[in-house]
């Protein structure tokens, strides 16, 4: 007999439908399944026949045929073992097929027939509604995650009995829904730090007020102790809120990572990524025999926040300019190319030097000329020039550390931000792009119109600074954010001048 269940494939992020087709005939007792399985799939034949035996039911001593179509896609994953159980049941005749046909399944059986939590669950499920299947019998554990998708009816399950029976219609299960109390409760901000508690380097807390809001990549060089990576980390909380879109587009890469915990339904604080100096190319870019998101997408529209920068393999560095430049990663395989998105904001933080004092007012540099040439050449040209702000951060006066006198809170902050911002999504509500990071040439001649004294002070410093065309277009971009930070339809020269100096510290350090 013949039976057919609908299941998913997933590639990247994208979900493909597929018919998990089951044959049970006459003939030498024998299991196989074609399709292009892998190694998870190929062993899911032992998991389902202890799965059915240990669940009372009865595992056919015949040929047994599973083709997972279309055939010619590479299938990965254990979230086919509960499609193939339903199919051979169905086969079988100890389930009606018919029940079958109103329903999607994933999931994971263990050896005693209950149901695992699966990887990219959420994906998967925004890929059934897509494709017209509404409803979806998955574990238990992936409720959560899940629940979100609104127009989607989500079962979710214990064990492999309880879903036979609620498909013989022996139980009565309702679709699961997420209390809206408990949702906004979950979807509340919280942080523990505050630009407040930050004593003096307000010159530092302007540009990433800044960054913030355009989205500018940024960069802070100075010595050990000045604060660097205490202000990295106080970043996000200036940050714009998520939209329920952007959530959800985080959350399915979270979920793909297999990084969501079980009570979790939703990502709705902007992801803080710090890898360590030691990560590997694949790590921070994704990839591996089974590819998955690295940390460039991990940071998807939040911070990517790379501390002692030089310290990463250069060959490392190096990779980070694709993702900045198209805000996507595509990792090419022999059976597919799968992309996946990189829309972050990088903070970089590093030392001038190895020993951390080139160019510090209170303590003497011990290194040689070629010593900080040397440790300074690990970040490229190119690189450099792909971050919008330089930053050059001092260390803390002691009567600014005693004094009472506070920064801005973070909230006082991101209200700036958060105008700035819907300043841009209104200017650009016809374009592809959100921010003014995102400009390019085309845009930048026609939304930031610059006067003959701002032009005329953009020719002195590009000759002087001996710029490139792309450094050339950061300033504007730059000065377009400023503009809109000061609600300045009009980018005048205060605004040019200020988001010059913050594209002169390379040729500070860099041309030692």
């Amino acid at each position: 007999m013949l039976s057919n269940v609908i299941s998913c494939n997933l590639v990247g992020l994208d979900g493909e439908i597929i018919n998990v087709e089951t044959d049970i005939s006459n003939g030498l007792p024998s299991f196989t399944i074609v399709g292009l399985p892998d190694t998870a799939v190929r062993e899911s034949k032992e998991r389902i026949r202890a799965a059915l035996k240990n669940s009372g039911f009865q595992f056919p001593i015949k040929k047994i045929t599973i083709n997972l179509s279309p055939a010619n896609t590479k299938k990965e994953g254990t979230h086919f073992d509960l499609p193939m159980a339903i199919g051979i049941l169905a086969a079988s005749s100890q389930i009606e097929e018919k029940s079958l046909k109103e329903y999607a399944f994933i999931g994971e059986l263990s050896l005693n027939g209950r149901l695992n939590k699966v990887i990219g669950a959420l994906p998967i499920v925004i890929s059934f509604r897509e494709k017209g299947y509404k409803k979806i019998i998955l574990p238990k554990q992936n409720i959560n995650e899940t629940s979100i998708i609104e127009d989607a009816e989500i079962y979710g399950f214990d064990n492999l009995k309880e879903i036979i029976e609620f498909l013989n219609g022996e139980i009565d299960i309702e679709p699961f829904k997420q209390n809206s109390a408990e949702m906004n409760l979950f979807n509340k901000r919280y942080y523990d730090v505050d630009f407040s508690e930050v004593s003096g380097q307000s010159n530092v807390i302007r540009a990433f007020q800044i960054a913030a809001a355009g989205a500018h990549n940024i960069i802070l060089i100075g010595p050990p102790g000045a604060g660097k990576t205490m202000l990295a980390r106080r970043f996000p909380t200036i940050l714009p809120d998520m939209t329920i879109e952007e959530s959800i587009e985080v959350t399915k890469i979270y979920s793909v990572a297999g990084l969501l915990s079980d009570n979790c339904s939703l990502i709705t604080s902007r992801p803080f990524v710090s890898p360590h100096h030691t990560a590997s190319k694949v790590s921070l870019i994704g990839g591996g025999k089974i590819p998955k998101p690295g940390d460039v997408s991990l940071a998807h529209l939040g911070v990517l926040f790379l501390d002692e920068f030089p310290e990463f393999q250069k060959s490392v560095l190096e990779a980070l300019r694709q993702p900045m430049e198209d805000e996507e990663v595509t990792i090419s395989r022999v059976n597919a190319k799968i992309t996946y998105p990189s829309k972050f904001i990088l903070v970089a933080s590093m030392n001038p030097c190895p020993c951390g004092y080139y160019n510090d007012p209170y303590n003497e540099c011990k290194c040689s000329p070629s010593q900080v040439r040397k440790y300074l050449s690990k970040i490229s040209g190119p690189l450099l020039d792909r971050i919008d702000i330089h930053v050059e951060v001092f260390p803390v006066k002691y009567q600014e550390l005693v004094k009472n006198t506070k920064n801005q809170n973070s909230s006082e902050i991101k209200k700036k931000v958060d105008k700035a911002r819907l300043i841009q999504l209104e200017r650009y509500k016809n374009e592809k792009i959100n921010y003014n990071s995102q400009l390019s040439p085309k845009l930048i001649k026609k939304y930031c119109h610059l006067k003959y004294k701002q032009n005329k002070l953009l020719e002195t410093a590009f000759y002087k600074l001996k710029m490139s065309a792309r450094s050339y277009n950061k300033i504007i971009k730059l000065s377009r954010t400023i503009a809109d930070l000061n609600e300045s339809e009009e980018i005048k020269t205060v605004h040019i001048a200020e988001a010059i100096q913050y594209r002169s510290l390379d040729k500070k350090f860099w041309e030692v």
